[in-house]
């Protein structure tokens, strides 16, 4: 009886071994066929990251430059004397074109990363140290960048209250090239945040 129950049961077990092992190569080409859509994104992700980074070294680097460059001299009732407006005369200024000038040297610095990140897309340790480093930036620009809108806003507006008159109804052009200055800037911060986002979404779909 014993015998004869085996003799039964043997192609029963043979055939499930068999399914077994054709379940087997299924799964493995259902999973090579769902890794492509997730590294193409990656690397488009990547793609997308190079440019964002290389318009912003443009904004921050001509913000930069047109806040180091801005003055303009008033003559006074004689020849002899004038008022001269720079923006070195304010520490926000100052400070502003500081910002966007290491800010736009971090970004062409990083730019061999964001390469190496599109050929390997599922690289991790060089993302989290890219979005340190990003964060850190944002913060930086950020900083100037308010800094400088302050002091804009009240070149334009003045403040009645502490006796400070609108300098921008004598110095025209020193403060179209301040206020211009400032949209790089801000465009840059838009474009940090940006790239925080995308790297962070990257990072998720490592998982």
């Amino acid at each position: 009886m014993a015998l004869m129950l085996v003799i039964v049961m043997a192609p029963l077990v043979q055939a499930v071994s068999a399914l077994k092992m054709k379940a087997g190569p299924l799964e493995a080409s259902e999973a090579s066929m769902a890794a492509p859509p997730t590294k193409g994104l990656n690397k488009g992700i990547s793609i997308v990251d190079l440019v964002l980074r290389v318009i912003s070294i443009f904004g921050t680097l001509g913000s930069a430059v047109a806040m180091g460059t801005t003055d303009e001299t008033l003559p006074f009732f004689t020849p002899f004397t004038s008022f001269r407006a720079e923006y070195n005369d304010l520490p926000s200024f100052t400070f502003f074109v500081v910002a966007n000038s290491v800010v736009c040297g971090y970004l062409a610095l990083s730019l061999p990363l964001s390469i190496y990140h599109i050929a390997r897309s599922k690289a991790t340790v060089s993302r989290v140290i890219l979005i340190f480093f990003d964060t850190a930036m944002l913060a930086l620009l950020t900083a100037g960048a308010s800094a400088a809108t302050a002091i804009v806003y009240l070149a334009h507006k003045g403040n009645a209250s502490a006796n400070w008159f609108a300098v921008c109804q004598q110095f025209n052009d020193f403060c179209e090239r301040i206020s211009g200055a400032l949209i790089g800037s801000f465009g840059g911060i838009v474009l940090f945040i940006l790239l925080i986002l995308m790297s962070a979404i990257s990072l998720s779909r490592h998982r």
